[in-house]
């Protein structure tokens, strides 16, 4: 019986995932497909219930549902417990348990793509969803001694700052700021690491030809860093190029956290650089 693996999401025109899980269930020669499941937040609950059906292995989440998915599952990870974010569903005898895969994931991009040591430096964070949290704990993990975070609804962004702040302690100082700030230049100036954990920017979107601050904001000599990963270069990156900055695209991230949910799926070794490849063709 062939099985399935779903993407939970909405909208999904953008993402790729499908492709470089594909390649790599192929390139096993295992019977699984994987396929989009594009979910608006009403059918969420009857779609995760889906994911009990024997066929099933299990699924990726993605935007808007990282969040809200959780009370929807019967166990999670102590990750997820910290995090309060879900990228990864596996199903076991009926029972949802979910995992996130995006902390690791970014931390394996940030160190072997970006060149970039988090420890005693001083990050920026766009946005405090469901993505931003899984950057925010994987940072704070890491050692950053300072992590500022931004947001157009303040209240979410301060909600986070909390959750950080609770695992923490006094080792990080966390700073929550309006986004109004950001764009004058003068809150980013001197920081070390600029992630955007938003969706601006992204292809098929409302936002596709737009960058979440304009090159006048942006830090010089730094990392910039966009989980943005279609297209390979978003506005972002090009303003931040012309900034001065050094750049890191949201691909790899992608895939490597794509290649730790298919390790939990199969108990196989994910054959990342077929995954990676595939990945960059789709986008081409």
């Amino acid at each position: 019986m062939t099985k399935l693996v779903a993407l939970i999401g909405y909208p999904l025109q953008h993402s790729i995932s499908p492709a470089f899980q594909q390649a790599a269930f192929d390139f096993y020669g295992l019977d699984i497909r994987y396929e989009k499941w594009e979910v608006e937040a009403s059918h969420l609950e009857a779609t995760v219930n889906r994911l009990r059906q024997p066929s099933v292995l299990g699924a990726n989440v993605t935007i808007p549902h990282k969040e809200v998915v959780v009370p929807l599952l019967d166990e999670v990870d102590e990750v997820v417990r910290q995090i309060g974010a879900v990228n990864t569903i596996v199903q076991r005898d009926g029972r949802l348990l979910g995992y996130n895969t995006d902390a690791p994931g970014f931390v394996r991009a940030l160190r072997g793509d970006g060149q970039f040591e988090p420890r005693g430096k001083w990050a920026v964070l766009l946005g405090a969803g469901g993505a931003a949290r899984g950057v925010a704990f994987a940072l704070v993990t890491e050692g950053v001694s300072r992590l500022t975070i931004i947001n157009r609804t303040l209240g979410r962004a301060e909600c986070l700052g909390s959750v950080i702040r609770e695992g923490a302690g006094a080792r990080v100082e966390i700073i929550v700021l309006p986004w109004e700030e950001a764009e004058s230049g003068e809150a980013l100036s001197g920081c070390h690491l600029l992630v955007n954990c938003t969706s601006v920017g992204m292809k098929h979107s409302p936002t596709e030809d737009k960058s979440p601050l304009r090159g006048g904001a942006l830090p010089g000599n730094a990392l910039v860093c966009d989980l943005v990963y279609n297209p390979i270069e978003t506005p972002l990156l090009r303003e931040a190029k012309k900034a001065g900055s050094r750049v890191l695209g949201g691909l790899s991230m992608l895939v490597y956290q794509g290649a730790a949910s298919f390790e939990m799926w199969t108990d196989r070794k994910a054959p990342v650089d077929i995954m990676l490849k595939r990945a960059r063709e789709s986008l081409d």
